[in-house]
């Protein structure tokens, strides 16, 4: 009898579901996030650390936002994500006496398209200067994540992904900030941001109730399929960065931020609908709460930019490093979750602390943009943008799946704002070139857990082998109003606390000259 070593065991579907329904939303970093955020950043290809001087600066460095003075600003980005998926896996054929495995084979499933719904990725912000050397910002913003959606059923049979993957529909994510930014000298910008990610997550997904240990039976087989969905709320994770601009020279400036990691604790709520095979006819579910755990990397960006080499011309040159190394599992602790009525095992079998294996790789990132400032009138400006980047992958490729799709990619984008007085309109466009990645069955290392096993096995169940591929188009729109600029530091001087200003010296007093009379008298 042939069997597939893509089976999954019943309980550890807990660490699993919560792996798949909260790590793509959480990330709001550049190794899994889809695009760099906002219209104005995205269109100078994320070059917009030393460069950053309106309310967008909040995401790269928020010394940034000291040049928006008292700004209204909202942008919202749309990306149009579309992926395939062919499956590939071994299968081994098995003694039915000694559950030796006597031969391997290599099986390719049907392809498989996912998409995502086309949701805006917003920020709203708005700014005040309580001093001409002060400005205080407010700002919501929502993760640059891709929520994919894969079909339950293709060619009339169950779809191969669904051991990773059905649905990230009903995910929500918001990052709240508050921010400073304070002008010591002129050259000089410091800012800080204090935030607070905050959401609630949605997903379902296909596992496995296969016991290889104790029933002859075939871990993919439909009537072992258990269905989980679990939402997480609520999330609430405080983090927060800091950041400089440094103008250096005359027209060129120096600039770094440092975003904190998250560390996040978070409840859960599960739902399973429990395989139809015999085994668990009278089977059932008791308790679903859970606390979840897992660490996503802090950040750095370095960048620097020239202005006015060409009146009107900036140029940035950026880097940015993620520590994603420190994402190296994901722990579940279940609170006294029960399948209850198994045979074989306790009438009450409590699931233990779970601990998911993820192994990912810090990334790197070089980025590039240029603006240039066209005066068209008096009051109106037209100002084309370009950006390029490239960055490395996050993800392993033994540990690609359609949950986490990573690789190395490289972004175009192009821009343009059109300024009226003291309103500015932005549009950006980026296309991402994407790797596709192959995973062979042999070195896959996405394992399904059979946490109700006696013993682990001794052969895993790895099931995210295969050819991944994808692709990303992101368009956008933004507006921001300007209040009131900030001034040159000696011309705010003159208007607020200028020191005074010392009297002109008195002329030294001269000799008084003899009049005619005198002369003549002489």
């Amino acid at each position: 009898m042939i069997r597939s070593v893509l089976g999954f065991g019943p309980m550890k579907w807990v660490g699993l579901a919560m792996c798949v329904c909260l790590v793509p939303a959480y990330a709001e970093a550049a190794g899994l996030n889809a695009t760099e955020h906002g219209v104005r950043g995205l269109g100078r290809g994320g070059a917009f650390v030393a460069g950053a001087d309106d309310l967008g600066a909040i995401t790269y460095n928020p010394a940034g936002i000291f040049g928006a003075g008292s700004q209204f600003f909202v942008d919202a980005t749309v990306g149009i994500f579309g992926s395939s998926y062919t499956r590939q896996a071994l299968l081994r054929q098995v003694d039915p006496n000694t559950g030796e495995t006597i031969a391997t084979f290599e099986q390719t499933f049907p392809t498989v398209e996912g998409s995502a719904t086309p949701l805006p990725i917003p920020t709203l912000a708005g700014s005040v200067m309580p001093h001409p050397d002060w400005v205080v910002a407010l700002a919501v913003t929502a993760p640059s994540a891709v929520l994919a959606s894969y079909p339950d059923v293709v060619a009339n049979q169950p779809a191969p992904q669904r051991y990773q993957l059905l649905s990230l529909d009903g995910s929500l994510l918001l990052n709240i900030g508050g921010y400073v930014a304070w002008r010591p000298v002129e050259q000089l910008q410091i800012g800080v941001g204090l935030e607070v990610l905050v959401g609630a997550f949605n997903s379902r997904q296909v596992l496995s109730g296969c016991l290889p240990e104790r029933f002859f039976c075939a871990p993919e087989d439909p009537e072992w399929d258990l269905v989980a969905e679990i939402g997480a709320a609520p999330i609430i994770t405080p983090t927060g960065n800091v950041g400089a601009i440094w103008e250096f020279y005359d027209g060129w400036r120096l600039g770094a931020s440092f975003h904190l990691p998250y560390y996040i604790i978070a409840p859960a709520s599960l739902e399973t609908r429990l395989p139809s095979a015999a085994p668990y006819r009278n089977a059932e579910q008791e308790g679903k709460d859970a606390t979840m755990e897992f660490q996503l990397p802090w950040e750095i960006r370095l960048g620097i930019e020239a202005r006015d080499m060409v009146k009107g011309l900036r140029i940035e040159v950026a880097a940015d490093y993620e520590h994603w190394a420190m994402h190296d599992q994901i722990s579940v602790t279940p609170e006294n979750v029960a399948v209850t009525n198994l045979p074989g095992f306790p009438e009450k079998y409590y699931l233990p602390e779970i601990t998911i294996p993820r192994n990912f790789q810090s990334t790197i990132q070089g980025m590039i943009g240029a603006e240039y400032e066209i005066p068209a009138s008096q009051t109106v400006d037209v100002t084309p943008r370009l950006g390029f980047s490239y960055e490395t992958s996050a993800t392993p490729v033994e540990h690609t799946s359609v949950l986490t799709l990573d690789s190395g990619k490289a972004t175009l984008s192009g821009g343009a704002s059109i300024s009226v007085g003291d309103a500015r309109f932005d549009l950006v466009y980026a296309h991402q070139f994407i790797q596709a990645v192959t995973v062979s069955p042999e070195t896959a290392r996405l394992p399904q857990t059979v946490p109700v096993s006696a013993n682990p096995p001794a052969e895993p169940n790895y099931i995210n082998g295969g050819i991944y591929e994808w692709h990303m188009d992101v368009v956008g729109l933004g507006f921001s109003y300007t209040f009131e600029h900030p001034k040159q530091k000696h011309a705010a001087d003159e208007e607020g606390e200028a020191p005074p200003v010392k009297p002109a010296p008195k002329p030294p007093p001269t000799e008084a000259l003899p009049s005619e009379a005198e002369e003549d008298a002489g």
